[in-house]
C-alpha cells in the first residue's frame, strides 16, 4: 500500500500546484490585456504567495522521483524541451514579478516579462499534459521514441485548454482580490471564460479516448460512481461559479473554479487509476523498493504541514482587497558629533568556522548512514542514533553561537558607539 501513499502524495501535491499556482499564472496573463496602470497591481496581488504556490511543483517532482522512478523515467525524456522551457520561463517569470515590484512605478519591460513568461509556463504545461495522456512510448519500462514526439493535436488542445483553466481562475482571483473589476466586466470576462472551458472540456474528454491508448473501465460500478460523482460536483461548482461572477461575495467565484479543477483531475484519475503512465505502466511496476517509499512518504509527508502552513499564512496576511500601500518618507539621518571609530577585529572567528565545518560534515555523515539504514544495507548506526547525532549536532551549533554572540563576534558594531 506505501505505493499508493506515494501516488496519493503525487496528485495531491500536483493538484495543489494546478489550483494554486493556477491562478496566479492566469493573473499573468491577464495583465497582458490589462491597462499599464493595473499591471503593477496585478503583479503586487500574485507576489504574496507565488513562490509557496510553485514549491508544490518541487514536491511532485520529489516524489514522483523517489517514490514512481520508472513513470520518471519514461515521463521525463519525453517531456525534455517543453520541460526545459518551462523551467527557463519560471524563473523569467519570477524574476520580472519581483524586478517590477521592487521598482519605483510601472516598468512596461518587467510587466510584459512577467505576463508572457506566465503565458510560456502555461503552454509548457499543456503540451507535457498532453504528451503523457497521449501515452509516452515506451519499452520494457523505458522511454522508446523521438525527442519531439510530446508535440501533437492533442498536446496543443490540452495547452490552449489549460490557458483558458488559468484564465478563468486568475478572473475570479481578480473579482475576489481587487477593486477595479466592475460588475458587467466581472460577469462578462468569468462567464466567457467559463464557456470556453466548459467546451474545452467536452472537446479534450471526447478525444481523449482516441488520443490515450489505455482503456477506460467505465463499466465498472465503483470506478463509473467515482468518475460521474465527480463531473456531477463539476457541473454544480460551474453553475456556482457562472451565477457568482459579477455578484457579491466576491470570494464565491474563485471557490467554485477550484473545486470545479479539484473535481476535474479527480474524474481524471478515477478513468486512470491504477495506470500511471499510459498505456499500461501501473504503480505496482513504477514503485521503488519498500524502504525508499516508507522514507519518502514519511519525508514528503511531514514536510506538506510546512507549505500548507505557509501558503495558509500568506492568504490570512494578504486577506480582503489589494490596496496600493502609501510608503512614508524615510526620515534623515541623525548628524553624528563625531566619525566612528573603526570597530576592533572579531575576536573567535576562525573557531566558529572549524566548528560550523566540523558539524556539517558530521550532519552530511549521519545523513549518508541513515540512508543506508533505511535501505537495508548496513547496520552501522540506528534511526534513533542519527537522531541523536542530529540532535547533539543542533545543540552544540545553537550553544556555540550563543557563547559567541556573548563575546561579541557577531556585533558588528562593537566598539563602534563611540558617539558624543
Amino acid at each position: 500500500m506505501l505505493e499508493y501513499a506515494a501516488y496519493a502524495l503525487a496528485l495531491f501535491s500536483l493538484g495543489m500546484y494546478v489550483v494554486l499556482d493556477g491562478y496566479d499564472l492566469g493573473v499573468g496573463m491577464l495583465s497582458l490585456a490589462a491597462k499599464p496602470e493595473r499591471r503593477r497591481e496585478y503583479g503586487e496581488i500574485v507576489a504574496t504567495a507565488w513562490d509557496a504556490n510553485e514549491s508544490w511543483l518541487i514536491l511532485v517532482g520529489v516524489v514522483l522521483w523517489a517514490g514512481l522512478p520508472s513513470a520518471y523515467a519514461v515521463v521525463l525524456p519525453g517531456v525534455y524541451l517543453p520541460l526545459i522551457v518551462m523551467l527557463v520561463s519560471i524563473i523569467l517569470r519570477g524574476l520580472g514579478l519581483e524586478m517590477h515590484s521592487a521598482a519605483g512605478g510601472y516598468r512596461r519591460g518587467w510587466a510584459l516579462l512577467f505576463g508572457g513568461a506566465s503565458l510560456a509556463v502555461t503552454v509548457c504545461q499543456g503540451l507535457v499534459l498532453g504528451a503523457v495522456l497521449s501515452g509516452p512510448r515506451q519499452r520494457n519500462g523505458t522511454f522508446h521514441s523521438g525527442a519531439l514526439d510530446w508535440f501533437s493535436l492533442y498536446g496543443v488542445l490540452c495547452a490552449l485548454g489549460l490557458v483558458v483553466v488559468y484564465l478563468l481562475a486568475g478572473a475570479a482571483w481578480l473579482q475576489d482580490k481587487t477593486e477595479g473589476w466592475r460588475r458587467p466586466r466581472a460577469r462578462r470576462t468569468g462567464r466567457s471564460l467559463l464557456l470556453g472551458t466548459l467546451i474545452m472540456a467536452l472537446v479534450l474528454g471526447l478525444m481523449l479516448r482516441s488520443a490515450d491508448p489505455q482503456q477506460f473501465h467505465l463499466h465498472q460500478p465503483v470506478r463509473a460512481v467515482l468518475f460521474w460523482l465527480a463531473v456531477a460536483v463539476a457541473s454544480v461548482a460551474g453553475a456556482l461559479a457562472w451565477y457568482g461572477f459579477g455578484r457579491s461575495p466576491d470570494w464565491r467565484p474563485f471557490a467554485a473554479v477550484t473545486t470545479m479543477t479539484a473535481s476535474g483531475l479527480l474524474g481524471l484519475v478515477a478513468v486512470s487509476v491504477p495506470v500511471v503512465v499510459p498505456p499500461g505502466l501501473t504503480v505496482h511496476q513504477a514503485a521503488s523498493p519498500r524502504s525508499s517509499q516508507l522514507f519518502l512518504v514519511l519525508g514528503v509527508g511531514l514536510c506538506m504541514p510546512f507549505v500548507l502552513a505557509y501558503n495558509i499564512y500568506a492568504w490570512r496576511s494578504f486577506r480582503g482587497k489589494y490596496s496600493d500601500p502609501v510608503e512614508s518618507p524615510v526620515p534623515p539621518l541623525p548628524a553624528r558629533a563625531q566619525p566612528l571609530t573603526p570597530a576592533p577585529a572579531a575576536t573567535g572567528t576562525p573557531r566558529t568556522i572549524v566548528r560550523r565545518v566540523l558539524l556539517t560534515v558530521l550532519g552530511i555523515l549521519a545523513t549518508a548512514l541513515s540512508q543506508d539504514v533505511f535501505g537495508g544495507v548496513s547496520d552501522l548506526i540506528g534511526p534513533i542514533g542519527v537522531t541523536v547525532l542530529g540532535c547533539t549536532a543542533l545543540a552544540a551549533w545553537i550553544v556555540g553561537d550563543r557563547r559567541d554572540a556573548r563575546a561579541g563576534c557577531f556585533d558588528a558594531d562593537a566598539g563602534a558607539e563611540t558617539l558624543s
